[in-house]
């Protein structure tokens, strides 16, 4: 009897999204190193928003060193006492940390078997977990099957689409920021895509 051939049930696209998200996840997780710079820099677009916003990305990591990005990555995010952005969805939506938003999201992560790292200490409502979530969502890396379209736009809304357009603007316009207002073109891009690609698809 011949066996079947394994079918991927992940389309290339959607592996696309979810790789995109994975580094947006990894890129906000902390300063990237020498070899995650190298890799930015080799990055490509096309002639869209979202492709020159790539590009445009990839043309500033060639001329960033490692120490100076760990600088700004500081400056951004941790500073002293806090930094000049606040990530999280509690805040974005609510002015406070550790709000309603946080305690939904823990909700709907039980309920998907997603848990919080070991070495993660930051509230999960932070933009790079949920950029990591939404990623392991899509090819279905957290228990069971990958997320179908429905479910992915329904965390999406509740969780991300509502401020992580705001926040990546902000991340633009930052003080500090010089590498990561190339990430933040980027994820302002790829938010204004999933919103409008997600308000088509059919209740």
């Amino acid at each position: 009897m011949t066996a079947m051939p394994d079918i991927d049930p992940v389309t290339p696209e959607d592996r696309l999204r979810a790789d995109l998200y994975n580094y947006l996840g990894l890129m906000l997780s902390g300063p990237p190193d020498e070899m995650l710079l190298v890799q930015t820099a080799d990055l490509h677009g096309d002639d869209s928003a979202l492709g020159q916003a790539i590009t445009q990305l990839a043309r500033v990591a060639r001329v960033c060193k490692p120490k100076a990005v760990r600088s700004e990555y500081n400056a951004l995010f941790i500073g002293l006492g806090r930094g000049e952005l606040l990530p999280f969805a509690s805040y974005y939506l609510t002015g406070f940390l550790n709000e309603k938003p946080l305690a939904a999201l823990r909700a709907d992560m039980a309920a998907r078997g997603i848990g919080r790292a070991p070495n993660v200490f930051e509230p999960e409502d932070n933009i790079a977990s949920l950029m990591e979530m939404m990623g392991g969502m899509i090819v279905g890396r957290f228990a069971g099957p990958p997320a179908d379209l429905q479910t992915q736009k329904a965390f999406f809304n509740k969780h991300i689409g509502s401020w992580a357009g705001h926040f990546f603007s902000d991340l633009e316009a930052a003080k500090n920021s010089v590498l990561y207002a190339s990430v933040g073109a980027v994820g302002r891009n790829m938010m204004d895509i999933e919103r409008e690609a997600f308000r088509m698809i059919a209740e």
